[in-house]
């Protein structure tokens, strides 16, 4: 995952798979809790899976400004970039 395109593509995976998003509703502007009925619960789940796909320790307290999806890609591309 080297790109933006490639995060959001992985991101959009672990939507569908594993929370039963509809992969049409996983847009860049997308809200977590509000569009996408993702909560704290999903987050850490989320933060887990992310950190097997990239072999890298995440940081919760990258991810807590996090509202939108966008907002998921670039945390994860700072942390793969750092």
């Amino acid at each position: 995952m080297d790109n933006r395109e490639e995060i959001l593509t992985a991101i959009k995976t672990i939507m569908v798979e594993m929370f039963e998003i509809d992969e049409n509703a996983i847009a860049l502007e997308a809200r977590l809790n509000e569009d996408l009925d993702f909560d704290s619960i999903d987050a850490v789940d989320m933060i887990v899976r992310l950190k097997e796909m990239t072999g890298k320790a995440v940081k919760p307290e990258n991810f807590k400004s996090t509202r939108t999806v966008g907002d998921v890609v670039e945390a994860v591309y700072k942390m793969l970039h750092e």
